[in-house]
């Protein structure tokens, strides 16, 4: 089975000189980061969809068996709260095929005010294409229910694993991928915090178990601070015996 962890992101300054050599300058911090991990986390196209063309480069740039893993835009998810899917399914089904086989899944992340509506939920996960691997990370406890995750799991979608400040940890297996979301240890603010080794091969044993029983796994460090994410990340690779 495949186990792929890394950042959520890799664009920030305070990496510098904790993560990124300071020579490495910033256009080239990408393929710096490609030479630590096999996979990211786009973070960046849940503010702004980048072009066609950007994500053309971004295939030219990574290395082969690299997987990209794109957000899904805030459009979707928050002003349209799920509503009328099919546009945004056309415009991400054309950009996320100019990255090839570096096409990671696509995470859509609900609003925390944004409450269980099954047929919302069904709706966007038919109109996507059935190749496409979809993470779904469900932030009000209404959608923590036996329909919803029967809902996942029939259109073969993931329920993100969830870690962080008010977040409801649940581990949930719902497709033939987990997909596992770190946003820090910090108990009272999301993104901050380093996790400890007992934390780390806590999680690192739950990822041998779901591997066992024969899923790939993606896991993304989201506890960008002080460079925390890779580190974490570098790590938990470690412990998985791929340091």
């Amino acid at each position: 089975m495949v186990i792929r962890l890394g950042t959520s992101g890799w664009t920030y300054d305070d990496w510098a000189g904790r993560f990124y050599p300071r020579e490495v300058k910033q256009r080239d911090r990408l393929e710096y980061y490609a030479t630590r991990f096999d996979t990211v986390e786009l973070n960046a196209s849940f503010y702004r969809w980048p072009s066609d063309t950007t994500f053309a480069g971004w295939h030219d740039r990574l290395p082969a068996r690299f997987a990209m893993t794109v957000k899904g835009p805030r459009s979707l998810t928050h002003a349209r709260r799920l509503r009328d899917p099919e546009r945004w399914n056309e415009i991400m089904t054309r950009s996320l095929g100019r990255l090839g086989d570096r096409r990671g899944p696509l995470l859509l992340q609900l609003p925390p005010d944004l409450e269980r509506d099954d047929d919302r939920l069904d709706r966007v996960l038919a109109v996507l294409p059935r190749d496409l691997r979809v993470a779904v990370e469900l932030r009000h406890t209404s959608w923590l229910a036996d329909e919803v995750l029967a809902l996942l799991e029939r259109h073969a979608a993931a329920y993100v694993v969830m870690s962080g400040a008010g977040l409801q940890q649940e581990l949930r297996v719902t497709a033939p991928f987990v997909y596992v979301r770190w946003h820090g240890p910090d108990p009272d603010h999301l993104y901050r915090g380093s996790y400890d080794d007992a934390a780390l091969e806590g999680w690192a044993g739950h990822i041998r178990s779901w591997t066992r029983d024969g899923r790939d796994v993606y896991g993304y460090f989201n506890n960008d601070q002080r460079a925390y994410a890779p580190t974490n990340a570098l790590r938990l690779k470690e412990m998985l015996g791929q340091g």
